[in-house]
């Protein structure tokens, strides 16, 4: 086997730190072993865990010291199949969120991970289009039907609504009969409408609890670093209503105040789950749910995209591209 078949190009971190720190490298394909898939990447999907973890925060305490290959989101073609696979065969186009939290090394040409924590790729959307829609979806599905277990009729309030996971949650609190309440910059409000939210809140111009009350369920993806969304959220929230704070956890202090005020709070890290993506491409396949994407870029450019997502301001998701 030559070194171009045995290998492939990946974007590796030596060191913790700024997004030049990143950069492409040739390093060993890997190749699957019994009941896993090896996977052909299209496209990569780019998340804020991605980029606290390249700083040294995010999961790099599961990751441990660099070097590593960052990336969870992929969505691309079955190349090999190994001992015991049933579900998925040789030119299978496929997208999944392997192994989180755990390395999955998706920003690279090839990856290998349980055939079962992948999913046929949604047929109406480019490998682009689904590279943004795992972690993001499972994040939005998972904290809505299997933490939150919402129900038609319930009011849910969605912070950083025009988000990856943000504009996904909008859509599927709508598809299970919420009542949709979404916080974003007043550039977004017509969009998260399109998108099925009921009301929009200009957080930059008003106080959100000033604004709404008797909310069932929170879904915080804001994340500041003192809570502070998570404990003005308590506020809004009907006696024994859920706030499921993702990025930021729940503090010991955040948990006394939920008590206080008879509601209840819960963490969330998301995890891979084949059947559920099933279920989300069939939502996209029937056009319920789309995906935005903001914007797409080479994999040589991954630090770029980066530091395009530190901002803060992206509408949807960024993605690599491992094929031009």
């Amino acid at each position: 086997m030559s070194e171009q078949q045995s290998t492939m190009r990946a974007v590796v971190q030596d060191s913790f730190g700024g997004p030049e720190v990143l950069r492409v490298e040739r390093v060993p394909r890997p190749e699957p072993l019994p009941t896993e898939v090896l996977v052909r990447v299209h496209a990569a999907g780019v998340n804020p865990v991605d980029w606290k973890t390249r700083s040294g925060s995010g999961m790099a305490g599961v990751l441990g010291e660099p070097p590593f290959v960052l990336g969870w989101d992929v969505s691309g073609v079955v190349e090999a199949v190994g001992f015991g696979v049933t579900t998925l065969a040789v030119g299978d186009e496929v997208y999944g969120m392997p192994w989180f939290p755990r390395a999955a090394g998706g920003y690279a040409e090839y990856v290998t991970a349980p055939a079962r924590q992948f999913a046929r790729k949604p047929a109406t959307v480019t490998h682009e289009q689904a590279a943004a829609v795992p972690l993001a979806a499972l994040t939005a599905w998972q904290a809505l039907v299997d933490t939150a277990d919402v129900r038609p009729g319930q009011r849910v309030l969605i912070h950083a609504a025009a988000g990856g996971v943000g504009h996904l949650a909008v859509q599927f609190a709508r598809h299970l009969g919420a009542s949709v309440v979404a916080t974003a910059s007043p550039g977004r409000h017509a969009w998260l409408k399109e998108l099925g939210a009921d009301e929009t809140i200009d957080y930059t111009a008003v106080r959100f609890e000033d604004a709404v009350r008797d909310v069932d369920v929170v879904i915080d993806l804001v994340g500041d670093a003192h809570g502070e969304t998570s404990r003005r959220s308590l506020r809004v929230l009907r006696q024994d209503g859920l706030l499921v704070a993702i990025p930021a956890g729940v503090s010991p202090e955040l948990a006394e105040a939920a008590a206080v005020a008879r509601a209840r709070v819960t963490p969330f890290l998301v995890e891979p789950d084949g059947p559920a993506l099933t279920t989300i491409a069939e939502l996209i396949d029937a056009g319920q749910v789309v995906v935005e994407v903001e914007e797409s870029f080479p994999l040589e450019r991954a630090a770029e995209a980066h530091a395009r997502g530190e901002q803060g301001r992206t509408r949807g998701k960024l993605v690599l591209r491992t094929m031009d």
